[in-house]
C-alpha cells in the first residue's frame, strides 16, 4: 500500500511539472531571443541569450501585460540599470556593475513639483 500511495505521488508530481510552459526561442540577429508566457498565455519574460548566457535587456510583465522590471546582463552578468515598476510607473532604479549592485535610486510619485 505504501508503495502504491509513493508511486501515485511521484505520478502526480510529475505530471504537474510537466505541463510547464515552455519558452519560446527565437533567432534574431546572431542572439536567441527567449519569451516565457504565465499559464494564461500573458507574456511573462522576454530576452535574448548568446552562447547561452543572458545577454542585451530582459523585460517582465505581469499576468495582465503590465510592465514589472527591465533588466540588462552582458556575458550573464547582471549590469546597467534595472528598473522596476508598479502600475507602469518606476518606483526604483538599481544600478549594477559586475553582477554588483552600485546605487539604488527610489522614485517618491507622490511628490510635488514646483512650478516656479
Amino acid at each position: 500500500m505504501k508503495n502504491l500511495l509513493l508511486t501515485l505521488v511521484i505520478l502526480i508530481s510529475g505530471l504537474s511539472f510537466g505541463q510547464a510552459i515552455e519558452p519560446v526561442l527565437e533567432a534574431e540577429n546572431g542572439l536567441v531571443k527567449a519569451t516565457y508566457h504565465y499559464e494564461n498565455g500573458a507574456v511573462q519574460q522576454v530576452g535574448y541569450f548568446k552562447d547561452g548566457k543572458l545577454d542585451g535587456k530582459w523585460t517582465s510583465y505581469d499576468e495582465n501585460g503590465n510592465l514589472k522590471a527591465t533588466a540588462e546582463y552582458t556575458n550573464g552578468v547582471k549590469t546597467g540599470k534595472w528598473m522596476y515598476y508598479s502600475n507602469s510607473i518606476c518606483v526604483s532604479e538599481v544600478s549594477f556593475v559586475d553582477n554588483r549592485i552600485v546605487d539604488v535610486k527610489k522614485f517618491n510619485h507622490n511628490a510635488i513639483a514646483d512650478k516656479d
